[in-house]
C-alpha cells in the first residue's frame, strides 16, 4: 500500500496519534463528568469511531509494510517489540469503540448498567491511551533507532 511510493503506514499513523488519543480522552471525561454526558456523547461517538477507524487503518497498513520488509528487518527486536504492541492496541480500540457506542446507545440507563459502563468505558479508554504511547514510541524507536 503506497500513495505517490511512499509507504502508507507512515502517513495513517498520524491519524492514529491525534484520533486514539482524542476518542479516549474525550470517553473518560464522559465517564467522570457526569453532568456534561449529555454534551460529551456524540462528540465522544464521533472521535471513537474515528479513534478505531485510524488505529485500525495504522494496523492495517501496519501489517502490509511489515510484510513487504525483508526477512531479515522483519526479525530485529525493535520492530517486534512495535508490531505486538500495535496488535494489542487494535483489538483493545476495536473494544474501545464498541463500548463508546454501547454506552452512548444506553445512555439514560442507571444504576447497575451506567456503572459497569462507565467502568468499562474508563479501564478501555485509559489502556488506548497507555497503548497509543506505547505503540508510537516503539514504532518510532524502530525507525529511528535508540535515540
Amino acid at each position: 500500500m503506497e500513495i505517490n511510493g511512499l509507504p502508507l503506514h507512515p502517513l495513517v499513523v498520524h491519524a492514529a496519534v491525534v484520533f486514539g488519543p482524542l476518542a479516549a480522552l474525550a470517553a473518560l471525561a464522559y465517564v467522570v463528568l457526569p453532568a456534561w454526558r449529555d454534551r460529551l456523547r456524540w462528540p465522544m461517538v464521533v472521535l471513537a469511531l474515528m479513534g478505531t477507524g485510524a488505529i485500525a487503518a495504522a494496523y492495517l497498513t501496519g501489517l502490509n509494510f511489515y510484510d513487504s520488509r525483508p526477512p531479515e528487518l522483519r526479525q530485529l527486536e525493535p520492530l517486534q517489540t512495535h508490531r505486538t504492541r500495535a496488535i494489542r492496541l487494535f483489538w483493545v480500540t476495536l473494544g474501545f469503540g464498541l463500548l463508546a457506542v454501547l454506552a452512548a446507545w444506553l445512555h439514560t440507563r442507571t444504576g447497575v448498567v451506567r456503572l459497569v459502563l462507565s467502568l468499562l468505558l474508563g479501564l478501555a479508554a485509559l489502556a488506548v491511551l497507555a497503548l497509543a504511547v506505547l505503540a508510537g514510541d516503539s514504532g518510532s524507536r524502530s525507525v529511528w533507532g535508540q535515540v
